[in-house]
């Protein structure tokens, strides 16, 4: 019998990442081979993403690439691209294979079919409003550490830069039930952390009269699972009560990246955002006050079309006044089909450049001022994989990187919780000593 082995790429966030793990398994329950490298993959799968304008010249190259490599072999494109693009998809010479983000199980059958006829297979569902969630359940993934399970997908929100809505369709959630039995099966694999990810994780649960905080119970409650963390979160979801009921779940660990985008309340309303730069610091400090040692990450934007210069002056303090624990920084990008890109005030490149490099360095001070506070801090930090034979590395609760120096003839610590007092920082990271919990 004749295998197939199959090479996936994946572009994008982490929900792509949990989705190419999910079409994996559905491969491998097939009968293909999963290679780890792409010489002499039969088959390319390419999960796309559609953030911006240069996510898609990248896809285009990935898919001349290929060709232009694998003659003889099939190329499966899916994704986010051709799910909001799916004209300028099918044209797509490179791609024996179009298929967008629903029906992902439907993938492997269709690649079986198409290396027996050679036609060109272009299956790209709409979606449709009241559409139920995507049944996915993965088994692990190998060796590593850390679960990505995706819980909730699609947004509402539509931001006016933003073409997600478009590629995603509606918010549509995961059930419970379905969240407990997959959450179980990851910590029957060794898996001791489990990170809750979505399209607008927020909006968990809104169509069943439940919220993320419901989902977070749950996941605390699995024996096995020793820390739960959430992916990137919309502020106007995170009321007092569903922040109350978080920080009693132990497990919970005290990151929050909440996207910003802006501290500009004029360039926030021309983005359509649903929150004013008020009202997200308030939950900045609910946040910290509730957490101890709450780590706040974020993302920014800067040039979006019309920001003036003191827009983006006040964007800037308001970076500062935050001293966000780790800033995102990019500028805006033309995204064909949304709102902003009409836009006729847009920003010129070299600006957009001057102002993410200002936004970068006040980023960066504020980086190294949380982490000079950790100096001192005692830490249970999950151990990971050795990226050099020098130091033994892993995560905090509140995802600050912690290294401790390894001597000659360690074993790994991979998958171990270990205190750790931080002694120093570096860059972007501490360092610091395993200590034994007696001396805490």
């Amino acid at each position: 019998m004749i295998t197939i082995k199959a090479y996936f790429i994946t572009f994008g966030c982490k929900v792509n990442l949990y989705e190419t793990e999910n079409m994996k398994e559905l491969f491998r329950r097939e009968g293909f081979e999963i290679s780890e490298s792409e010489n002499g993959a039969d088959i390319f799968v390419i999960n796309s993403c559609t953030v911006t304008s240069a996510s898609d010249k990248k896809i285009k190259q990935e898919l001349r690439r290929l060709r232009r490599e694998n003659p003889d072999s099939a190329i499966a494109l899916t994704g986010c691209f051709p799910q909001a693009f799916e004209e300028e998809a099918k044209k797509l010479s490179e791609a024996d294979i179009v298929l967008g983000t629903k029906n992902r199980s439907e993938l492997a059958g269709l690649v079986k079919k198409h290396m027996l006829d050679k036609a060109k297979i272009v299956q790209i569902a709409p979606h449709i409003k009241g559409e139920h969630f995507e049944s996915m359940k993965n088994a692990g993934y190998g060796d590593k550490t850390r679960a990505f399970m995706k819980i909730q997908d699609g947004c509402d929100q539509f931001c006016s830069y933003c073409i997600i809505p478009y590629s995603r369709g509606r918010v549509r959630s995961k059930p419970i039930e379905d969240i407990i039995e997959e959450a179980t099966q990851f910590a029957k694999s060794g898996h001791k952390e489990l990170v809750l990810v979505g399209i607008n994780l927020s909006f968990y649960g809104k169509e069943f009269g439940l919220s993320l905080a419901d989902a977070v119970e749950v996941c605390c409650k699995i024996d096995g699972i020793e820390r739960v963390r959430l992916g990137s979160l919309e502020p106007e979801m995170m009321t007092d009560d569903e922040i109350n009921r978080l920080a009693a779940q132990k497990k919970l660990c005290p990151h929050f990246h909440l996207s910003l985008q802006s501290g500009c309340d004029k360039t926030l309303k021309e983005m359509n955002r649903k929150y004013t730069s008020g009202e997200f610091y308030n939950l900045v400090c609910k946040l910290r006050g509730k957490f101890e040692d709450c780590a706040i990450t974020t993302d920014v934007m800067v040039g979006f079309p019309g920001e003036t210069d003191d827009d983006f002056k006040a964007s800037l303090e308001f970076v500062k006044k935050v001293c966000f624990d780790k800033v995102h920084v990019f500028p805006y990008s033309i995204r064909k089909g949304t709102a902003a890109a009409k836009r006729q005030e847009q920003i010129p490149e070299e600006i957009k450049k001057q102002r993410a490099r200002l936004m970068s360095q006040i980023a960066d001070e504020c980086m190294k001022q949380n982490l000079q506070k950790q100096i001192g801090k005692i830490y249970p930090v999950l151990f990971e994989r050795e990226n050099c034979t020098d130091f033994h590395q892993g995560h905090a609760p509140n995802y600050t990187l912690i290294k401790i120096p390894a001597e000659k003839g360690d074993n790994s610590l991979r998958g171990q919780i270990f205190y750790v007092k931080i002694n120093r920082i570096e860059k972007d990271f501490c360092i610091g000593e395993k200590i034994k919990e007696n001396q805490i």
